[in-house]
C-alpha cells in the first residue's frame, strides 16, 4: 500500500478496513531506513496510528496538523510525499530531521525544541477565526513536552477563548527518560480509571446534545472525585478544554473514529491517547530509552552496531567528573531539563539520587531552581544542551547572574552539532552569554580541561560558571588519571609555539585540537603559526594577547559557535580599545610596530542545515584544512 501512497489524499483515498496493515507498512519501511541511516526511531514508531489517522480524517495541508518537538513526524514525512527522500533523513543536503515550513506545504510549522505546538496552533486556529477560513488545527504534543512552562502558557490562552483547536496528547509515558513530575503523575492516575471513563463516555453520548448534558456535567464535576482518585481530564477541564478519553492510541480503528467524531465539535478540546514508544518493534519497546536515537543497526535481529571509537565522549568526562565532585563535596548536585542519560548525569542519578534532579523539559524552571538551590547553600551543576540554554536567557541574567550565584552551568552540545541541524546547533552561546556581567564563559580543548574546568568551577564563588563543550568524543587525551589543574578564568595558554610566527592562531574549544593540527600541515609548507588556547571567552586573557602580537602582529580566531559577536568580536573588542587607547600603532607604523591584522573563522551569519560535524566544520571552514586555506589567504594578503 505505501508504495501507492504519494501524499495524505492517496491515504484518504484507502479502505479504512485496511489501514492497520498500511501502518505494518510504514513501521517497516522506518525501521529499514534508521538501520543504516541512524534517527529518532522510538517516539516514531509510537505515533505511527495517530498521524495516520490525523491525515485520514483531516484535510491535511488545508487543515493543519503541528508537531511539538517533531523528532515524532517520520510517519508524516514518509506520507507526504517524502517518501525516497526520507532515505537521506538527516544527512547532509537531504530532509531535516523535524518538521521544516520550508521543506513541505505539509509542514505547518517547525519545530525542534519542546512545548511551542499549543503556542502555534492557537495562532493558527485565531487567524482562521478572523478569515473565517474554516480550517481545522491540531497540535500533536507528547506528555513529555507538557513538562514545559511554554505548554502551559499555551494553554491557558487556549482554553480561555472559543478558537477551534484540537490538542492531541500523546501520552507514551516517556520523553527520553523516563517520565517525571506532577503532571506524568496525573496522567498515569487518568489511564488507570478506564473503566470509569468508559462508562462516562457512554452515557454523555447517550444524553446527545442539550440541557441535561450540562446539567449532568455540572453534576458529574462536583460528585465524580468520590468514584476515582482523579478526575477524567479535570485539570484540562477546568482551564476551559473539553477533555476525550484516553483512548489507544496505537489502535488505527479506535484513533479514526473518534478523530472523525470530534473533527467537528467547536472550541478547544484535548484528545487523550495512550500510546507506546517503540511500538511494533520488539528490542523499542523493551528498551524504550536507548531506542530514542539508537543509532546504526541490524533491523532483524535488533543488534545495535558497536562503536570502534574507543575515547570517551564529552558527555561521559562529565558524568563522571560530576560523581567525583559530589562524592567529595556533600553540597554538588545535579540538575537537568529531561536529559540525564544524554548529558551523563544518569550515573549521579544512579549512584546518589538524592543529590540528582530532572525537572522535566524546563529550561528556565531548571535555571531558576538552581539558582535557588544555591542561594541555599548548595553547588548545583545545571547541565542543558546549549541550544536549549537559549530558552533561559532570562534566568541565567535575572536569577543567576544579577545575584551573583556561582551556578556552574555546563552547556552539552555546543557548536555545529550534526544531523540534528540547526534547530539543536549551539551556535550562539557564546556571542549570547560573554556581554552578561559577572559570568565566566569557559571552553575545554579537551576531556582533561572539561575536567579540570569543573574543579575549578567548584571553587568559583562570584557568579555563575558556564563550560561550554561539544557533542560526541574528545581528543582521546588521558584524563581519569591525570591530576586535577585548577584553572585561573580568564587565563588561557600557548599550545603551539614558534620562533617567528606568521600568524597566531586563537582558538576555543575544540577548534583547538584543529588548530594544532594546521599547525604541523603548514610548518611542512615552511610556514609557522602559533596556536593559542583562550580557554575563557569572558574574562579574556588581555595580556596573553599582548604577549602574542608583540612580534607578531596578525591574529586568526577560530571558534565554534558564530562568527558576531563570538571570540571573533572579543578580540576586535580589544583591539579597538587598544588602538583607542594608544597601545597599539594608531592604525600606522610607530616604533617599529605594525597596526593589528585581525581574521576570523566561525560559523557564519546564516542557519547551518544539517550533516555530519565532520562535514559542517569543513563547510564553515574551521577543521584543519579550512585553517590552513585561511591562514594562507590572511599572509597573501
Amino acid at each position: 500500500m505505501l508504495a501507492d501512497i504519494q501524499s495524505p489524499e492517496d491515504l484518504r483515498k484507502c479502505d479504512e478496513s485496511r489501514l492497520g496493515d498500511l501502518c505494518a507498512e510504514v513501521r517497516e519501511y522506518m525501521i529499514d531506513c534508521c538501520a543504516t541511516n541512524p534517527g529518532h526511531l522510538g517516539s516514531s514508531l509510537g505515533a505511527v496510528e495517530l498521524i495516520v489517522g490525523l491525515h485520514y480524517v483531516y484535510h491535511t495541508p488545508e487543515d493543519k496538523l503541528i508537531f511539538d518537538v517533531s523528532h515524532q513526524a517520520y510517519a508524516h514525512k514518509i506520507l507526504t510525499g517524502r517518501r525516497e527522500a526520507f532515505r537521506n533523513n538527516r544527512k547532509k543536503g537531504g530532509i531535516s530531521g523535524f518538521t521544516r515550513m520550508d521543506e513541505s506545504p505539509y509542514d505547518a510549522f517547525g519545530a525542534g525544541h519542546a512545548s511551542t505546538s499549543i503556542s502555534a496552533a492557537l495562532g493558527y486556529a485565531s487567524a482562521a477565526k478572523m478569515k473565517g477560513s474554516g480550517e481545522k488545527v491540531v497540535a500533536l504534543i507528547g506528555d513529555g513536552a507538557l513538562t514545559g512552562g511554554m505548554a502551559y502558557e499555551g494553554l491557558n490562552n487556549a482554553g480561555w477563548g472559543e478558537e477551534d483547536i484540537l490538542i492531541l496528547l500523546n501520552d507514551n509515558n516517556i520523553s527520553i527518560d523516563k517520565g517525571i513530575g506532577a503532571v506524568h503523575n496525573y496522567l498515569l492516575r487518568i489511564t488507570s480509571s478506564r473503566s470509569y471513563n468508559r462508562t462516562k463516555d457512554k452515557l454523555w453520548h447517550l444524553l446527545g446534545e442539550g440541557w441535561l448534558r450540562r446539567f449532568i456535567q455540572k453534576v458529574v464535576r462536583t460528585t465524580k472525585t468520590f468514584f476515582v482518585r482523579s478526575p477524567k481530564g479535570g485539570f484540562f477541564e477546568s482551564m476551559g478544554f473539553r477533555y476525550f478519553g484516553p483512548i489507544d492510541g496505537n489502535n488505527i480503528s479506535e484513533v479514526v473514529n473518534t478523530l472523525r467524531k470530534m473533527r467537528n465539535i467547536k472550541g478547544p478540546k484535548i484528545l487523550h491517547a495512550i500510546t507506546t514508544k517503540g511500538k511494533g518493534y520488539t528490542p523499542a519497546e523493551e528498551d524504550q530509552t536507548t531506542w530514542h536515537a539508537p543509532g546504526l543497526f541490524d533491523p532483524i535481529s535488533g543488534k545495535r552496531t558497536a562503536s570502534s571509537k574507543s575515547r570517551d565522549r564529552y558527555q561521559d568526562v562529565f558524568g563522571e567528573v560530576l560523581l567525583q565532585l559530589a562524592r567529595q563535596d556533600e553540597r554538588v548536585v545535579g540538575v537537568t531539563p529531561a536529559m540525564a542519560s544524554g548529558c551523563g548525569m544518569n550515573l549521579l542519578a544512579a549512584q546518589m539520587p538524592e543529590r540528582f534532579y530532572d525537572v522535566g523539559i524546563a529550561e528556565e524552571h531548571a535555571v531558576t531552581f538552581s539558582a535557588g538551590l544555591c542561594a541555599g547553600g548548595m553547588i548545583p551543576f545545571c547541565n542543558i544542551y546549549s541550544s536549549f540554554s537559549q530558552r533561559a536567557y532570562d534566568q541565567i541574567i535575572h536569577d543567576c547572574a544579577l545575584q551573583r550565584l556561582p551556578v556552574v552551568f555546563c552547556f552539552d552540545r555546543a557548536g555545529l552539532v550534526g544531523e540534528d541541524g540547526a534547530t539543536h546547533h549551539g551556535a550562539f552561546d557564546l556571542a549570547a552569554y560573554r556581554s552578561i556581567p559577572d559570568v565566566v564563559v569557559a571552553a575545554p580543548a579537551d576531556e582533561l580541561e572539561l575536567k579540570n574546568m569543573m574543579y575549578s568551577a567548584v571553587q568559583h564563588k562570584d557568579g555563575p560558571y558556564i563550560i561550554r563543550y561539544p557533542r560526541g568524543y574528545g581528543d582521546g587525551v588521558e584524563w581519569r588519571e591525570a591530576p586535577v589543574t585548577l584553572l585561573e578564568p580568564g587565563k588561557g595558554r600557548v599550545v603551539v609555539e614558534a620562533e617567528k610566527p606568521a600568524v597566531n592562531v586563537v582558538a576555543e574549544g575544540p577548534c583547538v585540537g584543529a588548530a594544532v593540527k594546521a599547525a604541523s600541515l603548514l610548518e611542512a609548507e615552511g610556514i609557522c603559526v602559533r596556536v593559542v588556547d583562550i580557554r575563557f571567552l569572558k574574562p579574556l586573557d588581555e595580556g596573553l594577547l599582548e604577549q602574542v602580537v608583540a612580534d607578531c602582529p596578525r591574529v586568526l580566531t577560530v571558534e565554534d559557535g558564530c562568527l558576531k559577536g563570538g571570540l571573533y568580536g572579543a578580540v576586535c573588542e580589544w583591539a579597538a580599545a587598544r588602538m583607542a587607547s594608544g597601545s597599539d600603532a594608531k592604525g600606522g607604523e610607530s616604533a617599529g610596530e605594525k597596526a593589528l591584522q585581525i581574521d576570523g573563522l566561525g560559523i557564519p551569519d546564516h542557519f547551518i542545515a544539517q550533516g555530519t560535524q565532520q562535514e559542517l566544520r569543513h563547510d564553515c571552514g574551521i577543521d584543519a584544512d579550512g585553517i590552513v586555506a585561511r591562514v594562507k589567504a590572511f599572509l597573501a594578503r
